[in-house]
C-alpha cells in the first residue's frame, strides 16, 4: 500500500476506530487533539501526537492549517476525517490533495454537490433517485398550485423557498384551503425571510428515516450494503439505530438497493457515503446523502461483515472494492445505542470526571468508545461518549442481548442516557418495530 501513515482529523470514538483500522492494516497513525483532550485513548494509542490547538473546536479540530502543519511535520501520507468537523468540508479536501496528501474520503466536487441541499435534490433526480413528489420551483398562481396538489395528492405542504425552523410551512388537506393558506405562507415567509417564494411538496405525516449504505471506487463501480433504520430520533438527532429494518423487505431492499449503486456508479462515487430517505406507505423519498462515514456505520458492519473503515483506506489507496454485490449476504439483525453523558430525560448534557467504567461484553456485543476510569469528559464538544453495538440472528435475539449488555455498562460520574435505553426497550411499539420518526418525542411528552 502507498499509505503508511494516516492523520486522524477528529477526535473521540471515532478516532479510536480509525486507529484500530489503520493499525490491524499495519499503519500508523497520527493523532491530532485539542489541549482539552491531551489524556484521550486515541491520543495515547496513535504512534504519532500532535496537539492542534486549544479546546475550542475553531480553534483546533476546525483548524485547517493546524492539521495540514500537523500531517506535514509527522510525515503523513493521508488524512481521514471520521465524520462530523471538515468531513464534509470540500474546500478541505481540495486543500489537503493540493498538499500531495491522500484525502479519505469522496472527490471534492462530490462533496460540494451533496452538501448543497437544492443541488443534491436535482443531482439524485437526475441519477434515478425518488424524490418526494412536489413542484419543480417556486408556484405563485394558484391554479398552478391546485394542478400540482391534485396531481401528488392531499395532504401537500407549502414550504417557503428560503424558510427553516418550520415558519413559512403550511399543510393543506385539500383544495378548498390551499389559497387561503399560500397566502398566509408567503405572508411569514416574507416577514421571516424577506422572500414569499413558496413551493409545494407531498406532505409525508408520519415517515420513517430509513438510509442506505453506499461505497463507490471512484472509477464507475459501487455497491450497496444494505439499509438502516434510523427512525427513533429526538430533535433529529438520532438516538438508537438498527439494521435491516423491521419493516423493508428483501424485495425492497433489493430493489432500492440496486438503484442507489447505480446511481453512485453512474456518477463516479468514490469511498463511503448514506443515502437519506423517508419511507411511507411502501415508498422512499430521497432527502440527503451524507459524503461520509456515519455514527451508524457499525450496524451495517455486523450484519455484512466488512469493515467500513478499512474499505475507506483501501479505495483512497487506489484498490478496488474488496467485495462484489452478489457476494454481500445480509445475515441476523444488529442495533446500537448510542451513549451520551447526558441526563437520560432532561438530556441536560453531564460532563465531568468518570469515576469507574466497565464496558459491556460477550459474543456478538461491541463497545466502541475511549472512555477510561480516572478520564474527565470535556465539556466543549458532543456528549455522545460510547456506543453500544449487538448483534443477534434475529430481531428478538437482538433486544434481548442489548438488554443484557445494559445491565452490564458501568459508567460512574457523570449522568449518562443507559436508562432511556432500558426504558424503550421494554416499550411495545419498539419491541414490535411499530415506531416512526415522531414516535420519540411523542413518548417522551407523555412520559
Amino acid at each position: 500500500m502507498a499509505i503508511k501513515r494516516i492523520l486522524i482529523a477528529n477526535r473521540g470514538e471515532i478516532a479510536l476506530r480509525i486507529h484500530r483500522a489503520a493499525r490491524e492494516m499495519g499503519i500508523e497513525t497520527v493523532a491530532v487533539h485539542s489541549t482539552a483532550d491531551a489524556d484521550a485513548m486515541h491520543v495515547r494509542l496513535a504512534d504519532h501526537a500532535v496537539c492542534i490547538g486549544p479546546p475550542a473546536a475553531k480553534d483546533s479540530y476546525l483548524n485547517v492549517a493546524a492539521i495540514i502543519s500537523a500531517a506535514e511535520i509527522t510525515g503523513a501520507d493521508a488524512i481521514h476525517p471520521g465524520y462530523g468537523f471538515l468531513s464534509e468540508n470540500a474546500r478541505f479536501a481540495e486543500i489537503v490533495e493540493a498538499h500531495g496528501l491522500i484525502w479519505i474520503g469522496p472527490k471534492p466536487e462530490h462533496i460540494r454537490t451533496m452538501g448543497d441541499k437544492v443541488e443534491a435534490k436535482r443531482t439524485a433526480g437526475a441519477l434515478g433517485l425518488p424524490l418526494v413528489p412536489g413542484s419543480d420551483g417556486a408556484v405563485s398562481e394558484i391554479e398552478d398550485a391546485k394542478r400540482i396538489a391534485e396531481e401528488v395528492g392531499y395532504p401537500v405542504i407549502i414550504k417557503a423557498a428560503s424558510g427553516g425552523g418550520g415558519r413559512g410551512m403550511k399543510v393543506c388537506t385539500g383544495p378548498d384551503e390551499l389559497e387561503t393558506l399560500m397566502q398566509q405562507a408567503g405572508s411569514e415567509a416574507k416577514a421571516a425571510f424577506g422572500d414569499a417564494t413558496v413551493y409545494i411538496e407531498k406532505y409525508l405525516g408520519n415517515p420513517r428515516h430509513i438510509e442506505f449504505q453506499v461505497f463507490g471506487d471512484g472509477n464507475g463501480n459501487a455497491i450497496h450494503l444494505g439499509e438502516r433504520d434510523c427512525s427513533l430520533q429526538r430533535r433529529h438527532q438520532k438516538v438508537l439505530e438498527e439494521a435491516p429494518s423491521p419493516v423493508i423487505t428483501a424485495e425492497e431492499r433489493a430493489r432500492m438497493g440496486g438503484i442507489v449503486s447505480k446511481a453512485m456508479a453512474d456518477m463516479g462515487y468514490r469511498g463511503a457515503g448514506t443515502i437519506e430517505f423517508l419511507w411511507e406507505n411502501g415508498e422512499f423519498y430521497f432527502i440527503e446523502m451524507n459524503t461520509r462515514l456515519q455514527v451508524e456505520h457499525p450496524v451495517t458492519e455486523a450484519i455484512t461483515g466488512v469493515d467500513l473503515v478499512r474499505e475507506q483506506i483501501r479505495i483512497a489507496d487506489g484498490l478496488p472494492l474488496s467485495v462484489r454485490q452478489e457476494e454481500l449476504e445480509f445475515r441476523g439483525h444488529a442495533i446500537e445505542c448510542r451513549i451520551n453523558a447526558e441526563d437520560p430525560f432532561t438530556f441536560a448534557p453531564s460532563p465531568g470526571l468518570v469515576e469507574n467504567f466497565h464496558a459491556a461484553g460477550g459474543l456478538h456485543v461491541r463497545v466502541d468508545s475511549g472512555l477510561y476510569a480516572g478520564y474527565r469528559i470535556p465539556p466543549y464538544y458532543d456528549s455522545m461518549i460510547a456506543k453500544l453495538i449487538v448483534y443477534g440472528r434475529t430481531r428478538e435475539g437482538a433486544i434481548l442481548r442489548l438488554k443484557r449488555a445494559l445491565e452490564e455498562m458501568a459508567i460512574t460520574g457523570p449522568k449518562t442516557n443507559i436508562p432511556l435505553h432500558q426504558a424503550l426497550l421494554d416499550v411495545d411499539d419498539f419491541k414490535t418495530g411499530n415506531y416512526t420518526i415522531k414516535w420519540l418525542e411523542e413518548w417522551l411528552a407523555k412520559r
